[in-house]
């Protein structure tokens, strides 16, 4: 027997119990199992079947129609989710068998694992079908079918019924004895065996960042930047009134309603603005001359005041 097909059976009266498992491919030996499987009532376990290829098909209907020749009735059960697969693409690929139980595969994104649960035809009702809650045995969330449900569940749509089925489940829990599960309970749990990749399902979303919210500084800037410091106010923003100077009185503000200033006053303004913006005191070496048109500035200013003060 080919270590990557394998294949037993029992008989318990009319009943024979075949288990296969591994590859069926163009290295099967099922031509081997005709002589071993009487007239009766098949039951062909195909729990075990991982991979089923083009020459592998061909070889199992083959083997199916000498089979039925034989007057053997076959009942499929516990069929992989492979062999739904071809259930569901070659059109006599269970011949007149009927399919008993299959596995449904599930998905958990959360713990990364892969689960397939055992079915029984039966209880799929009437179409749609869909396919049954089943939850992870890590996390206890509801897994996802990892299959398209219409794909998966178009072979019970001519699906027959079978036929004694007490006898066949009798023969079934005897033959069976000692089985990972018992029927109608079993689920097999396995991980995914590609490697984790980035967004992949399983892997934690990450968080993105907020951005830093920083206040508002209330000291001045630092002496290194670069540029000009502008004079800030207290709310710690750059103010649009330059600084005052020890001694110099702020500018006027524009007056809302009430009469225009006259034009001796708009002149004593701007003398008064020329006032508070010259120094205080001259520097050593300059010339005399600026010290005497500070001094006339400063004349003809009180005069214009007092001439204001007196027409009043």
């Amino acid at each position: 027997m080919s270590q990557k097909f394998q294949a037993s059976v029992q008989h318990r009266g009319d009943v024979s119990y075949v288990k296969l498992g591994g590859v069926i491919d163009e290295d099967n030996e099922l031509s081997d199992l005709v002589d071993k499987i009487p007239s009766g009532t098949a039951v062909i376990d195909l729990g075990e079947i991982e991979r089923i290829n083009s020459c592998g098909v061909r070889d199992w209907v083959n083997w199916l129609s000498k089979l039925e020749s034989n007057g053997t009735r076959s009942v499929l059960v516990e069929c992989s989710p492979a062999i739904v697969a071809q259930i569901n693409l070659v059109n006599n690929f269970t011949g007149s068998g009927v399919v008993k139980s299959f596995y449904v595969p599930y998905f958990c994104p959360e713990c990364d694992e892969e689960k397939v649960l055992l079915v029984e035809a039966s209880d799929m009702g009437p179409p749609p079908h869909e396919p049954p809650t089943c939850r992870c045995d890590e996390c206890d969330l509801v897994m996802d079918f990892d299959d398209m449900p219409d794909s998966y569940f178009a072979f019970l749509s001519n699906q027959r019924k079978l036929a004694e089925p007490d006898k066949i489940n009798g023969a079934m829990k005897e033959l069976a004895r000692g089985s990972e599960a018992p029927q109608g309970a079993k689920g097999k749990v396995k991980s995914r065996q590609s490697a984790p990749q980035i967004g992949a399902p399983g892997s934690k979303p990450s968080v993105p960042s907020l951005p830093s919210i920083q206040r508002t500084s209330t000291q001045p800037a630092s002496t290194h930047s670069s540029g000009p410091r502008l004079p800030t106010g207290k709310s710690g923003h750059p103010s649009s009134n330059p600084p005052l100077k020890p001694g110099s009185k702020p500018p006027s503000q524009p007056r809302l309603g009430g009469k225009p200033p006259s034009s001796p006053q708009i002149a004593a303004n701007m003398s008064m603005r020329n006032l508070a913006s010259a120094p205080a005191v001259a520097a050593p070496g300059k010339s005399n001359a600026l010290v005497f048109t500070l001094v006339g500035i400063l004349v003809a200013a009180i005069v214009v005041l007092a001439y204001l003060v007196l027409t009043k």
